[in-house]
């Protein structure tokens, strides 16, 4: 199912907000791929539905606690001797961020300098740290990976940057093995925020009309989420910190979004209200294209185009 680096051993792997969304998946491929694998999670955005197929597995275990207990983190550090980290644990919700910014500076950078803190102490060198097309801050040209002057407008874009510089000074001091892959919009199975899941949340409870944030036309690439697992699962560990964008070329408008969604739920005459204004809530950023040169070169490229990503979530969320 997965494509997997051929040079690839099986190692004991911890994955930092491994019952999530993304997490989620990440742990299915890595325990098909063989290896052994401990998920910790505080459950905020994941659950344990998302990762209870695998609790008969004796190659899998739980660890609901907060990643930034260190104490408990040094204690699964020292159980289970990891010898790599996929740290995806973050808020991903930038609207719940940007109400409150405590929440991205202790769940997404925090978080980060605990792990690294870990890594450190237990002499652990391998680390894949999922980030994100925010750190670029609201950029129109195509954005590549040694783009400089990086202005993030939210506090979740914030947070990331600050966890790959954190990053960068640790691999630097540690020769650690590091590649962060910076992805856009992520949908598919277990989706649990975004433009797909609230539109068919609000359809759901009015088939007659949808609220939409902004003037529909933001315009952003959206990857499918086993497309992404591919991509981290591709990347091979390499001396230093070695930067990717993972995603699609194409992009799709929230307005899009909304037709697919109500197609897949059979719905006409759907009226749509637009809140109006370029972005859909402060942090926004209402267009973006990637430059994914590095990454193709690299042998790694998206199965699915944006739109399709959007009607397969939507899809499975039905």
């Amino acid at each position: 199912m997965w494509v997997i680096n051929p040079k690839d051993i099986k190692v004991n792997i911890l994955i930092a907000g491994g019952a999530g969304f993304i997490g989620s998946h990440l742990t299915d491929a890595l325990l098909e791929a063989g290896h052994t694998v401990v998920c910790i999670d505080n459950l905020c955005l994941g659950s344990e539905r998302m990762i209870k197929h695998h609790f008969d597995n004796s190659r899998f275990s739980f660890c609901k606690q907060d990643i930034c207990d260190a104490e408990k983190l040094n204690e699964v550090f020292v159980l289970h001797k990891f010898e790599r980290v996929y740290h995806l644990a973050a808020n991903s919700d930038i609207q719940k961020g940007g109400k409150n910014p405590s929440i991205d500076i202790h769940d997404t950078l925090e978080t980060t300098i605990c792990i690294l803190n870990a890594m450190h102490k237990h002499n652990v060198k391998e680390l894949l740290f999922a980030s994100t097309s925010a750190v670029y801050g609201d950029k129109r040209e195509r954005l590549q990976e040694t783009a400089g002057d990086l202005r993030p407008i939210s506090y979740y874009g914030g947070a990331k940057l600050a966890s790959e510089a954190m990053i960068s000074a640790f691999a630097a001091m540690n020769a650690m093995k590091v590649s962060i892959i910076r992805f856009p919009n992520v949908v598919g199975p277990r989706l649990t925020h975004g433009a797909v899941y609230d539109f068919i949340k609000k359809l759901r409870k009015n088939p007659k009309e949808l609220e939409i944030l902004g003037d529909g036309k933001q315009e952003k690439p959206y990857i499918y989420v086993a497309d992404l697992i591919e991509a981290m699962l591709f990347l091979p560990f390499e001396t230093g910190m070695n930067i990717y964008n993972a995603g699609v070329e194409s992009a799709t408008t929230v307005r899009k979004i909304a037709d697919i969604v109500c197609e897949e739920m059979g719905l006409k005459g759907v009226e749509y209200k637009f809140t109006g204004g370029s972005i859909g809530w402060p942090g926004d950023v209402p267009k973006f294209q990637y430059d994914l040169s590095k990454i193709h070169s690299a042998g790694w490229k998206a199965k699915h185009t944006s739109d399709e990503a959007v009607r397969l979530a939507a899809k499975a969320a039905l």
